[in-house]
């Protein structure tokens, strides 16, 4: 890889940010700074096996707080952007939409101002490797129902929820402010991501933990919602390889090729489960028994589906996991770290952040 360089990266302390960050510090001499105001999602129990490690800056700051974003810019001079912070909860947003508003388009203005006006002050060599990646979301680009279509870089935006609408916007506003001033961005929509270390609210985490402390497993309507999977350590091979290759001013897609249904992906976790604790059936011959269809929910997308083929083509990424695999491998984390996860549902992660100790 480049020679050391410093990486500011925007949510460090969720689900993909800290996995980009340990990946980062475990395996490049690159130094991050962190930038996340730690909002409910937010866990810095992420980042303990990183935490005192000389590359790596902390800092509890709202990115739309401009003051401290130029204060940050001015003294840590970083040479790549990598923006992953956002509220990101589809159901979150239906009930409550000003602050997605607020994190993904003003955080986004805000983030893309200070960028560009530390940008024009920099030195020739500096600038030219200076660089502001974007991480968005295939959701932006609406539902393709049942169609054999996949999403393009080149697909019409059409987003459904007020989350994937602020997403959108905020991919807008990273275009324009290349076209407009000349900052240097690029733009990543990713699928559904899965892995150790996301938050229980989430699909996958939800049926696992559910599962295992014997509660219903509930999934929006007759569960045949299709997305395409992707294992977030894949996910961080392909930022990776968009910040330090791709061509400025260009979008990439990242999926993983394996697109299944909702209630699918609740039977395979099951499934797993079975062979992996037994001894939590507590009676019942399968998890799968937990599965109960619930209302479903406003505006609900059939189905999201990407297509890879250019950032394979250009940049030569490919998933490394299969669903298979890459679920197995999640099932096992969730197993081995409940302490996590019982911190995450207990708000002891939050106490954590005011220096209270949690035995």
């Amino acid at each position: 890889m480049t020679n050391e360089q410093t990486i500011l990266v925007t949510g460090g302390a969720g689900f993909i940010g800290s996995a980009l960050i340990r990946y980062i510090i475990a395996n490049t001499k690159h130094k991050v700074v962190n930038i996340d105001k730690l909002s409910y999602s937010g866990n810095l129990g992420s980042l303990n096996s990183i935490k005192g490690n000389k590359n790596y800056i902390f800092e509890r700051v709202d990115i739309c707080d401009s003051n401290e974003l130029e204060r940050i810019f001015r003294e840590n001079k970083p040479d790549i952007v990598i923006h992953l912070a956002a509220e990101s909860h589809v159901d979150r947003s239906i009930d409550g939409p000003l602050e997605f508003i607020q994190t993904n388009i003003f955080g986004t203005y805000t983030l893309l101002e200070n960028s560009r006006n530390y940008y024009k002050l920099l030195k020739s060599a500096k600038k030219k490797k200076f660089r502001f990646l974007h991480v968005s979301t295939d959701e932006v680009y609406g539902d393709l129902r049942s169609s054999s279509n996949f999403f393009s870089e080149e697909t019409r935006y059409d987003p459904s929820s007020p989350y994937s609408a602020s997403k959108a916007s905020s991919d807008h506003l990273v275009r324009a402010w290349h076209r407009s001033y000349g900052l240097p961005v690029l733009i990543t929509n990713c699928s559904n991501n899965y892995g150790p270390f996301q938050f229980p609210e989430k699909l996958i985490p939800h049926v696992i933990l559910s599962a295992i402390r014997g509660k219903k497993i509930p999934i929006y309507g007759d569960g045949t919602q299709i997305r395409d999977w992707l294992y977030v350590e894949d996910h961080i091979y392909a930022l990776m390889d968009v910040a330090f290759n791709g061509v400025i001013g260009e979008t990439y897609n990242i999926g993983g090729n394996n697109e299944i249904q909702n209630i699918e992906v609740a039977k395979m976790i099951c499934s797993i489960l079975d062979k992996l604790a037994p001894e939590k059936l507590n009676g019942m011959s399968s998890f799968c028994e937990l599965i109960s269809h619930v209302k479903d929910r406003p505006g609900h997308d059939v189905r999201y589906a990407i297509d890879s083929s250019k950032i394979k083509r250009n940049l030569g990424w490919s998933p490394n996991e299969n669903f298979e695999s890459g679920i197995f491998k999640t099932v096992q984390w969730y197993l081995a770290n409940l302490s996590w996860s019982n911190n995450v549902q207990n708000g002891n992660y939050k106490l954590k952040r005011l220096g209270v100790d949690i035995k």
